[in-house]
């Protein structure tokens, strides 16, 4: 499982300043996702590049991007920040909530990313230098493998913590169970009501 060690790499170099599970699921995830989303925007603009040229820039974003990221919010810019990198991580994840609201609202939490007692300048400079290292795009991580490790790290981390992992997250044998009971059509969704209940 390739996506599971390269996001389980990551976690490890920084495995002894977050020590808990609650700081990994409101400080590394939402780190992940952000990286992801924005490596996959990228790719999905060199694909639509490689597809159409110049008339590339004809399209609306959201005709060819999964999730937009506005100008002056995309990882590479927070990562060259260098003071205030909390505040700079929280309003490009806001940003991206906004201009994708109808799929994103809320999907980055409320970690206390300004708090540098917490989560110094320097401790978020070195995570996203080291998310920086690895791409995160549909080719190189399909989606399967990153839910995958997704859930392999949640249950990980919640066994070393003494907790269960389904405090963190809907397990995929209830998830199939939920599928099968309700027999969704295609393009359908289902409501989880105790999603985030931990």
């Amino acid at each position: 499982m390739r996506s599971c060690s390269l996001i389980f790499g990551i976690l490890l170099c920084f495995y002894e300043l977050i020590l808990t599970l609650e700081l990994i699921s409101s400080i590394f995830f939402p780190l992940l996702f952000f990286k992801r989303i924005c490596d996959v925007y990228d790719e999905e603009i060199s694909l639509a590049i490689q597809e159409y040229g110049d008339d590339a820039k004809e399209f609306d974003e959201h005709e060819i991007h999964t999730f937009v990221v506005p100008k002056g919010y995309h990882w590479n810019d927070v990562r060259v920040v260098s003071e205030n990198v909390g505040v700079a991580i929280v309003n490009a994840f806001r940003e991206i909530e906004k201009v994708n609201s109808e799929k994103l609202q809320g999907i980055f939490g409320d970690g206390a990313w300004t708090n540098k007692k917490r989560l110094p300048d320097r401790l978020l400079k070195d995570l996203l230098e080291h998310f920086s290292s690895k791409t995160l795009s549909l080719a190189n991580c399909p989606e399967d493998e990153l839910g995958q490790g997704y859930e392999y790290l949640i249950k990980k981390f919640a066994d070393d913590s003494g907790h269960t992992a389904q405090e963190f997250y809907t397990n995929r044998t209830v998830v199939r169970l939920m599928t099968e009971i309700l027999k969704p059509d295609s393009g359908e969704s289902i409501y989880d009501p105790t999603c985030g209940s931990a």
